[in-house]
């Protein structure tokens, strides 16, 4: 409840309510009720009682009731940047304008609960409480003698002033002379008359002050019982949303749909609302696209048709028609070829460490988030190099497109790609090492999966990295990525800047694509959550065929299922084949069209296109997460990995980095220290690169060149781009980093 001193009467008082300011025709009477004794607020106080039981009854508008001196009514309130205006309950009563957050039945129960009664005057406060009133208004009345005695000093002055220009006035002078010592006298008088105004203003607080402190108390101490009340109400919400999720994903019904049960390729296909249906399987499926142009999508019933799609599903996954590749899809399990290396599977579990949040990011909001320094208890042991690495974990999605005969098929495939990219994300709120400027990471798996890839820091301001990786099973992928991140208070966003490119050896074809926004929510307060949102265009550059791909942001008032991804694989002429629909952190699934036609919203007004397709195809399906991985940082199998130690890599390989190797192995001390002097040593190495270059030839210094890569037009999309020059593997054979920076 907050409170603003407004007394008004007469014709005035409806525009005094609205703004909470005197208007000029009732400052007589304001000045009279300031000067009332305490009997008679007392009495006013009863009557403000008398009004508040009845007012229950009494219409939310701003008119007036009547017998009562008193208006109510909604009106909006301005709080603060994060929530702007806020409705608030405002009630005008013999003088006094006081706004409430509750409503009016709730009203009158917390308004008497707090002041209406005589006997809530008489309320105890507790003596530390009473200490604190006690030195603020004796603070105040040593201020108000203080004020007292200047008004004195300026009583005193000014009548000697006045005296002495009347003085003046009694003596010849020229006339234009008297005027102007008319007008110094008439100003002084006016001086002295505001400076008494303003000492009866002052002594008038400290009585406002005194006769509601205890009230004010009362209200402080309730907004901070509900303040507690509230973040553990919060605390226990979240607790309970974790155990229903982890529950809910390791229930026996969390399964994927059979060739026995065809669902549709949207709303259907993930019962997370718990809603009960008792549909057939013989029910058609609607799911609306959000974005122009509008679809819709029905699957296919004729009963011929649907034996035919039926006779060609394999396995729980489901069948494709027209399917020219020679794996089935259901084989992505991660073991095509056994291991021959066991990797580790657990890491040192992340210590409790507190820290407040609040006091490190309230003086970073709008900064650049790679600028901040920030110490490692808001990291996860991995550095961004191995995060990129981590686009890799579905490879097998890749070597099935790499079989396919069908462009548009292998389309399919290579979108679940890149939606299974984010997969490894949802439960992923840590933010990466920065790697420093010349920091590599490898990850060889040419033994288990026919693969090698590379990264390295190529640009520190802005932060970029140069990812290449080559598969012996027939494709190649590079991308050059730069981070911007801006942190605005509430959320974090993080925007992937560069292209993803994807090309296959035996057709030649080229696929190209970015990524969508990452946003990290409840920044200040509360559970930390990632959403994905946006869209992505894959363009194949050989036969011009595209897909388009749309990550519906999360919404608490969307009926949607959440993390939606829906999208359509369209050829050369902008002909739609395949529709795409799945959930970036669990699954990915194709219908292929059969049939289009047109259809008339009469709801919005246009047309919408309707697909009829046949039964879904599981494309890509995540996988579970290791056994205690809530406690290790919910890295997947591959991330548990990613960090392990090799003989052999290069020396500037993140796994030789000491402030994450520290924190990995959970001394947290130890690695902030080591980062503040890596960081410290990156700025010295750049400030002597500079000089080095000032002096021995003049020349303006032209910034870092990468170790393995160079940058060069991309004959493709035309982009400037950093791109693999070779020699990095051969150097591993040979042993042989001797023109590598010293980066640790």
């Amino acid at each position: 409840m907050g409170r603003v001193a407004a007394p008004c009467s007469g014709p005035g008082r409806i525009v005094s309510f609205l703004t909470a300011v005197p208007c000029l025709s009732c400052k007589q009477e304001q000045r009279r009720r300031r000067h009332q004794s305490a009997a008679a607020e007392r009495g006013s106080r009863r009557r403000m009682s008398e009004q508040g039981k009845s007012a229950a009854s009494t219409p939310a508008s701003g008119t007036p009731v009547p017998g009562s001196d008193t208006y109510k009514g909604w009106l909006f309130k301005w709080t603060n940047y994060i929530k702007g205006y806020q409705r608030r309950w405002f009630v005008l009563s013999n003088g006094l304008l006081s706004y409430y957050r509750l409503n009016p039945p709730h009203l009158q129960i917390f308004s008497l609960f707090l002041c209406l009664d005589d006997s809530a005057d008489e309320e105890p406060t507790s003596q530390s409480d009473h200490s604190e009133i006690q030195g603020t208004l004796k603070t105040l009345a040593s201020k108000l003698d203080d004020l007292s005695t200047c008004n004195d000093l300026i009583a005193k002055h000014g009548a000697a002033l006045q005296r002495s220009l009347s003085e003046l006035e009694a003596l010849r002078v020229p006339l234009e002379g008297g005027e102007k010592i008319k007008a110094v006298n008439e100003r002084a008088t006016l001086f002295r008359i505001t400076s008494n105004a303003m000492i009866n203003a002052c002594r008038d607080f400290l009585d406002l002050a005194e006769s509601h402190s205890r009230r004010w108390q009362r209200v402080l101490q309730h907004e901070r019982e509900q303040r507690t009340h509230l973040e553990e109400t919060i605390e226990q919400l979240a607790k309970q949303h974790n155990s229903l999720e982890r529950a809910w994903r390791e229930a026996p019904a969390h399964a994927v749909n059979t060739p026995d049960t065809p669902t549709d390729t949207g709303v259907r296909e993930r019962p997370r609302k718990e809603e009960a249906s008792d549909e057939d399987e013989d029910t058609e499926y609607f799911d609306a696209m959000e974005e122009s142009p509008a679809f819709i999508t029905v699957t296919a019933t004729d009963p011929s048709q649907h034996r035919r799609s039926q006779s060609n599903l394999s396995g729980a996954s489901g069948g494709h028609q027209d399917d020219n590749c020679s794996v089935s899809s259901n084989d992505f399990s991660g073991k095509e070829v056994q291991p021959h290396r066991k990797r580790r599977s657990n890491i040192p579990e992340k210590p409790n460490y507190s820290l407040n949040l609040w006091s490190i990011m309230k003086n970073c909001i709008g900064k650049e988030l790679s600028k901040i320094p920030m110490p490692v208890n808001f990291n996860e042991p991995l550095s961004m190099l191995q995060r990129l690495t981590e686009d890799l974990e579905y490879h097998e999605l890749l070597d099935k497109a790499a079989r396919c005969e069908d462009s548009l098929e292998q389309m399919c495939f290579v979108a679940a790609f890149s939606v299974s990219s984010y997969s490894t994300t949802v439960h992923r709120t840590a933010k990466p090492f920065n790697p420093l400027l010349g920091e590599t990471y490898e990850l060889d798996r040419r033994e288990e999966f026919g693969y090698h890839s590379l990264c390295e820091q190529v640009s520190h301001h802005p932060p970029a990295a140069a990812h290449h990786v080559t598969s012996q099973r027939g494709w190649s992928l590079w991308q050059e990525i730069t981070i911007a991140s801006k942190f605005r208070g509430k959320y974090l966003s993080i925007m992937p800047l560069g292209a993803i490119h994807l090309e296959f050896h035996a057709s030649g074809n080229h696929y190209v694509w970015r990524k969508v926004t990452s946003t990290v929510h409840n920044i200040i307060v509360g559970k930390l959550w990632i959403d994905q949102s946006g869209d992505i265009d894959i363009v194949n550059h050989r036969t011009k065929e595209t897909c388009q791909l749309k990550f519906s942001p999360y919404s608490y008032f969307s009926r949607e299922v959440p993390r939606k991804v829906t999208g359509v694989v369209m050829d050369s002429d902008g002909q739609a084949h395949y529709i795409l629909s799945g959930t970036w952190d669990d699954k990915m699934e194709s219908a292929k069209i059969v049939q289009s036609s047109t259809r008339n919203s009469s709801s919005e007004g246009k047309q919408k296109t309707v697909y009829q397709t046949r039964p879904p195809k599981l494309l890509w399906k995540k996988y579970p997460l290791p056994e205690n991985a809530e406690n290790m940082y919910s890295f997947s199998s591959l991330a548990l990995t990613l960090n392990e130690e090799e003989e052999g890599v290069c020396v500037t390989d993140s796994r030789l980095r000491p402030d994450q190797r520290l924190m990995e192995a959970g001394r947290w001390d130890e690695a902030n220290a080591e980062k503040q002097r890596l960081e410290e040593k990156q700025r010295a190495t750049r400030r002597r690169r500079e000089a080095s270059m000032a002096i021995d030839d003049g020349r303006e210094f032209e910034g870092y060149k990468p170790m393995w890569f160079h940058k060069r037009m991309d004959e493709t999309t035309g982009d400037l781009t950093f791109v693999y020059k070779g020699g990095y593997w051969e150097a591993k054979e040979r042993q042989n980093w001797n023109e590598c920076p010293d980066i640790f």
